[in-house]
């Protein structure tokens, strides 16, 4: 008893000293610091669950470890779908909006399926029974397949992107060239168009398994309710003995070249300029994140007229991700922009980081994730923590606190030094290419030019004389016809 008593007040002295250092609202912390229970059922699936005596609502969050970089080639777009068929029904969306008072949300990324169910705890076990009607008995019927599949094709169809989306498609495509994080993992509508049944069957089969699952229950239910639940309803979801491993050829060193890409009537041009950033699970990723805060504030001292539309962030996933910089420009600003963001990410190779820009960006980190509900970011942690291999969370605000000028400037050399970066430009190509003249540019849909035909040599080079044909004669190593003699040449 004396020991958890002690062990409590530690950890609310830690939360303390952490909220007067950081300035984080301390309910946002002391969520970020529970630690959870964790259990595993018999199929594999496991369980993390935060307790939380007399609060009304819970909350579940289902992570299927695949997402659409398993999309197959030139099906992108499969998983998303897999993940919209899970609730085909508009009705179950409408049940937990109006009756429970709660959510339902499905959301499919790179590197996984996200299901988030929250509603009343008193509706614990129906909103238990409603995953599994998703994952064990899913409604891949032909009707639903169909009904789904055309909906979301005439949304793709319907719709035209935007000189950003286009700009944000260029810029992946030009940095990953065939790896999956080129794709967008809602597909296209001439993707979406090859995808039938048998994929969503097959993607299925082989992701949607409770042993490539975690679960995360935070809320009023204590752990027996909610553990009885989950072997009742969820114990008969069938593991696959054979996960497949997110392994991927990395891609090809991206053009150095700048891609334009034309979109009619653009008054300003979109630019983009990228390099590889690291994993999730690298121990750099936070110091590459801070990093794009960092280079975003250097490129908008710059250039003052972008001040509004400049951004930089740091995409990670189970691989190396991208590092990329943007804004909306005048055509006339299009190569100094470009040229600025290339200097920018230099100089955080070759000049250390001020600490002021350190505790700004740090603030800026803090203020994107207080965004999302205290419950909502501890699920999202404790996922990650499942799905990247992380440290615990007391271990990771260890080590946030402990980054220093050293660290960011080692960490841009990691990233940027000799490093090939991709570069985009979307809008008016008539304009662009001439603004971007004293650049290397390639414009996309333009013939590339002919390779020289070499030279004609007639008359110059001897004929080569002709050798006799001989049959050669292979070293004869199985055993069973080591004693045979080899055929003999011909007369």
């Amino acid at each position: 008893m004396v020991k958890v008593q002690t062990r409590n007040r530690q950890f609310f002295l830690l939360a303390a000293f952490w909220v007067l250092l950081l300035g984080i609202e301390p309910n946002v912390f002391i969520a970020q610091a529970q630690e959870p229970q964790r259990e595993q059922l018999l199929n594999g699936l496991r369980i993390l669950l935060v307790p939380r005596p007399g609060d009304p609502s819970v909350l579940l969050k289902l992570r299927i470890h695949s997402g659409a970089a398993f999309d197959t080639a030139g099906k992108a777009g499969t998983m998303a779908l897999l993940g919209q068929i899970l609730f085909p029904d508009p009705v179950t969306y409408d049940y937990f909006k109006d009756e429970i008072n709660g959510r339902l949300l499905v959301e499919t990324d790179y590197d996984a399926i996200n299901v988030t169910l929250q509603g009343r705890a008193a509706e614990y076990d129906r909103i238990v029974d409603v995953l599994r009607s998703a994952v064990v008995t899913t409604a891949l019927t032909p009707e639903n397949v169909t009904r789904l599949h055309d909906a979301r094709l005439k949304v793709l169809a319907d719709s035209k992107p935007s000189a950003a989306e286009l700009a944000d498609r260029a810029i992946a495509e030009r940095l990953f060239g065939n790896f999956p994080y080129a794709n967008a993992p809602a597909g296209t509508a001439e993707s979406l168009g090859r995808i039938d049944r048998a994929d969503l069957l097959l993607a299925r089969d082989r992701f949607l398994n409770p042993n490539n699952a975690t679960l995360v229950v935070i809320g009023g239910v204590d752990q027996r309710r909610a553990m009885r639940a989950l072997r009742q309803l969820l114990g008969g979801w069938r593991k696959n003995e054979q996960l497949v491993p997110a392994t991927f050829r990395l891609p090809a060193q991206p053009d150095a070249r700048t891609l334009i890409t034309n979109f009619p009537g653009a008054q300003n041009a979109e630019v983009r300029v990228a390099a590889r950033g690291t994993a999730r699970g690298d121990r750099d990723y936070v110091a590459a994140t801070l990093l794009a805060a960092i280079a975003r504030a250097r490129w908008q001292q710059l250039l003052s007229e972008m001040k509004e539309s400049a951004f930089a962030r740091h995409e990670a996933h189970v691989l190396p991700g991208m590092f990329v910089m943007g804004a909306s420009v005048d055509n006339r600003a299009a190569a100094k922009s470009l040229e600025a963001a290339r200097t920018v990410l230099k100089s955080l190779v070759e000049s250390p980081v001020l600490s002021s820009e350190i505790e700004k960006a740090k603030s800026e980190f803090l203020t994107r994730d207080s965004k999302l509900s205290p419950n909502d970011k501890l699920a999202d942690d404790l996922l990650n923590i499942e799905a990247y291999s992380l440290p615990t969370i007391s271990e990771q605000m260890r080590a946030w606190n402990s980054i220093s000028p050293a660290d960011l400037q080692r960490v841009s050399i990691r990233l940027f030094r000799d490093t090939p970066f991709a570069a985009v430009a979307v809008g008016n190509a008539e304009n662009l290419k001439a603004q971007l003249a004293p650049l290397n540019v390639e414009v996309t849909g333009e013939p590339k030019p002919k390779a020289p035909e070499p030279q004609s040599t007639t008359n110059t080079v001897e004929p080569t004389k002709r050798r006799p044909f001989v049959f050669a004669t292979p070293k004869n190593t199985n055993p069973l016809l080591k004693n045979q003699k080899p055929p003999s040449k011909p007369d």
